[in-house]
């Protein structure tokens, strides 16, 4: 009876925790954490917050400047409509959600461009300033607008002198137009162009399955 002259060594049972064992020098799918990276965008996304919010401020001289005037006239007792059919109070409204609309559009836009990752803490951003710039732009187109005191207007003016009458916002839900337009147009954008993340198993990310134990 003889033995083999070069005896093949009995392999060491491989477990299956050391079958997924990364090896030296890399070859797996790696992630980075989200210490510093998030932290990074909540900053960024307060920076856009603030000046998506400030853009409040054109809009509100947009509106002031475009809404229509809503003409009022007293007869020494009271205050009236000049044209009780007419729809000037309702194009206000109009006025200031078409005009929301469009900074919806323009900041969802300018933002993709600025950070075309994206980020749940972008989006939170864009959409909180917008409702902020909303509120501003309602504030500041009033207060830019004819006084709110009629009364004390009426009196200036003099009986059944036409007046314009203040600004004013009926539909509150009009403040949501613009946030609403920026989310929308954002998550669009970023769904159409924005950059993918790269398949783990086509760059052979993952490591091959345990190879079967020995007999």
């Amino acid at each position: 009876m003889t033995a083999p002259l070069n005896p093949t060594p009995h392999p060491h049972p491989q477990s299956p925790q050391d079958a997924w064992q990364v090896p030296p020098g890399g070859g797996y799918a790696t992630y980075d954490q989200d210490g510093p990276g998030m932290k990074t965008e909540v900053r960024q996304a307060a920076v856009i917050t603030v000046a998506v919010a400030l853009g409040g401020l054109l809009l509100g001289v947009l509106w002031w400047r475009l809404a229509p005037n809503v003409p009022l006239v007293a007869d020494g007792q009271a205050v009236y409509l000049k044209d009780t059919e007419g729809e000037q109070a309702v194009g206000v409204d109009g006025t200031f959600t078409l005009l929301a609309l469009a900074f919806g559009l323009v900041s969802a836009v300018v933002v993709f461009l600025v950070r075309r990752r994206g980020g749940v803490p972008l989006v939170i951003g864009l959409t909180v300033g917008g409702l902020l710039g909303a509120v501003l732009a309602w504030r500041f187109g009033v207060w830019l607008g004819p006084t709110s005191d009629v009364a004390a207007r009426a009196r200036e003016v003099g009986e059944g002198v036409t007046f314009s009458g203040p600004i004013e916002l009926k539909a509150k839900g009009a403040l949501l137009a613009w946030p609403i337009a920026a989310l929308l147009v954002h998550l669009g954008l970023t769904a159409l162009f924005g950059p993918r993340d790269p398949d783990p198993y086509a760059e052979g990310g993952y490591p091959p399955p345990p190879a079967p134990p020995v007999s």
